[in-house]
């Protein structure tokens, strides 16, 4: 039974099974669409059948993209037409400007006939206001902001430019403005009295009488005792002079000069005192500023060590010592940044092929890099030199000379003065060069010696009525004593008119019943 079973089973099973006559019809061309490889790889079986219609493929779709491309057509726009004085007028209004720049955009609309006053509220006889000269703004402006009109504002710049330039009054002065009664409402109010602190040691102020406006120049005094500043170093120079009421700008200022003759770092000991010497004027209204450094000074047990002061000579101003010595550079200069290639000496010349001296130094560097003077001097040749190509010479005296050859332009010309660290030219090829490199030479009385054996150095030295001059000056400045520019005033004016205010003019003219 179990085994007629088992058969039966089997038997069953394989019945079940459909024969291939009696599959789906389109079930073989699925599978063969399905197996279709449309885009084969045109790199592999190339010659193939298959390859074959991968490029067909290919071919029809480049063909059919082609044929429904719609193509590309510019779109004509206009220009943007440029605004005229009424639309510029309209774009300003609504622009934002910084108060520092006047602040003077938006719309100003002035009341007109139209406008029904009210009876109960008279307008005001008289205004006063303070109006502050912004950076880049201009008087007349400022004026006319503040209510002005146009006319009369260029009328009180140009009465104010009488007494002092405009570009004389600095930013952020205040100008105090009376505006008196006008005509009708759309009328700018005129002028009434006007006041400002024009310069440091001037004062105007403007007054309308008789119906036109009188300007007054106030001078102020000024003392300009120097300020000296003289302390122990201690554990810090910096915060020393601080304490002892040095302005920051003079203490780095200060630095920077000794910083060039002595270590600030290792040389300066704390029971060292230094000795400090500024610009510095003070009004008598109590105003004061401060200028640039005048001395600066070392004191080491009660002697100066160190004595430095500004001093110009020939249009260059530059620190000198007490004894008239100024800024000492030593060393040789490098002509050029390029590496050194061929040193002074004998050599086998690369075109002419035999041994000969070489009687410079060759550097290296790319095509057009700069080249600079290696020491002030005179220029005493610049143009073609045989081998050398576009040269240049330089003669520093004390018989001594700098040639610089194979230049590819040359940027001075004879008979000018160069300084140290001037472009004279450029690195470049001419004359007999395989390459782009400059050829330097040193020459003593004529005759060329290896540049690496000399040092120059430049030194500028005070002598007769110039070095009689900076010592008086040095002495004028010393026997100011440390702060005698905080005291008061010692001498003032004995006669003239005294400061006044915009309230005195304001009341007097409400007492005569204006």
């Amino acid at each position: 039974m179990s085994g007629n079973a088992a058969a039966l089973t089997m038997s069953q099973a394989v019945s079940l099974r459909r024969a291939p006559a009696e599959a789906e019809p389109h079930a073989t061309w699925r599978d063969r669409l399905a197996q279709l490889d449309l885009v084969p790889d045109l790199g592999d079986n190339i010659g193939s059948a298959e390859w074959w219609r991968g490029l067909a493929t290919l071919t029809l779709l480049c063909g059919t993209a082609i044929a429904t491309f719609p193509g590309i057509q510019p779109l004509q726009t206009a220009g943007t037409p440029a605004l005229d004085a009424a639309d510029f007028n309209e774009a300003r209004a609504q622009m934002i400007v910084p108060l520092a720049l006047g602040g003077d955009t938006g719309r100003h609309m002035a009341a007109t006939d139209a406008v029904r006053p009210l009876t109960q509220t008279p307008e005001r006889p008289q205004i006063e206001l303070t109006a502050t000269l912004g950076s880049g703004d201009s008087f007349a402006r400022l004026l006319e902001r503040s209510g002005v009109g146009g006319s009369e504002a260029q009328a009180l710049a140009s009465q104010v430019a009488g007494a002092v330039p405009l570009a004389d009054i600095a930013p952020g002065t205040r100008i105090d403005l009376i505006l008196g009664r006008r005509a009708a409402r759309t009328m700018p109010r005129p002028v009434e009295a006007l006041a400002m602190r024009a310069r440091f040691d001037l004062r105007i102020e403007m007054e309308r009488i008789d119906g036109r406006l009188v300007m007054r120049r106030i001078p102020i005094a000024v003392d300009a005792t120097p300020l000296r500043i003289r302390g122990r170093v201690g554990d810090s120079l910096y915060r020393s002079a601080r304490a002892a009421g040095a302005p920051p700008e003079a203490i780095q200022a200060y630095l920077r000069v000794i910083g060039k003759q002595i270590s600030v770092g290792s040389d300066i000991r704390s029971a060292d005192e230094y000795d400090i010497i500024v610009d510095h004027r003070r009004a008598e209204t109590g105003e004061s500023e401060t200028g640039k450094l005048l001395y600066a000074g070392l004191i080491r047990g009660g002697k100066p060590k160190l004595s430095m002061l500004e001093w110009t000579v020939d249009g260059r101003s530059q620190w000198y010592e007490a004894s008239g010595v100024g800024e000492q550079r030593g060393g040789m200069a490098r002509p050029t940044n390029g590496r050194v290639t061929s040193t002074f000496g004998m050599r086998r010349h690369p075109i002419l092929g035999y041994r000969r001296m070489h009687s410079g130094m060759d550097f290296g560097g790319g095509y057009g890099a700069p080249i600079y003077a290696v020491t002030d001097g005179i220029v005493t040749v610049a143009g073609r030199t045989g081998g050398f190509g576009n040269y240049v010479k330089l003669n520093h005296g004390n018989g001594l000379g700098t040639g610089y050859g194979h230049m590819s332009r040359i940027a001075v010309r004879p008979g000018q003065h160069v300084n140290r660290g001037q472009v004279i030219g450029y690195i470049g090829s001419t004359g007999l060069s395989t390459g782009p490199h400059l050829h330097y030479e040193l020459y003593r009385n004529g005759h060329a010696v290896n540049p690496a054996s000399v040092t120059f150095v430049t030194r500028a030295l005070l002598e007769g009525k110039a070095l009689a001059d900076f010592r008086a000056r040095i002495r004028t400045l010393t026997a100011v004593a440390p702060g005698a520019a905080l005291t008061p005033i010692a001498a003032k004016q004995a006669e003239g008119p005294k400061l006044g205010s915009l309230a005195d003019v304001a009341s007097k003219r409400a007492g005569d019943g204006i």
